[in-house]
């Protein structure tokens, strides 16, 4: 049984999961895929393919199931996307513009900025 694996996309607990994961796993929590590249140890956005293993085949959605047969769950995968992506770009927008919005009478947020 798996004690220390966290869903990449919500963070959520996989701790009642047996491991190895299979194909079809889901996280309890968003029924998102895990067994996807964002979720194994070789994926790295900065390399190409985004993959550290050189000999693995390319998968171009890395948040599909795939059949990969070089995947290793990673225990800090939401850490590496998901949510913290999302934090880490809106931390980086409070910083730019503030996070209480312009004072010269525009849009007080972001999401008054892009509102239709």
């Amino acid at each position: 049984m798996n004690t220390d694996l966290y869903c990449w996309k919500c963070g959520a607990t996989l701790v009642g999961l047996m491991l190895p994961l299979g194909r079809r796993d889901e996280c309890p929590g968003c029924h998102a895929e895990l067994y996807v590249c964002r979720m194994c140890r070789h994926y790295d956005p900065r390399r190409a393919k985004q993959c550290r293993e050189l000999a693995a085949d390319e998968v171009r959605d890395k948040t599909r199931a795939n059949f990969c047969g070089w995947f290793v769950p990673c225990a800090d995968a939401c850490q590496k996307g998901g949510t913290a992506i999302v934090q880490g770009n809106r931390a980086g927008l409070d910083a730019l513009f503030g996070e209480s919005g312009p004072k010269d009478g525009g849009p007080q947020s972001l999401d008054d900025l892009f509102r239709k």
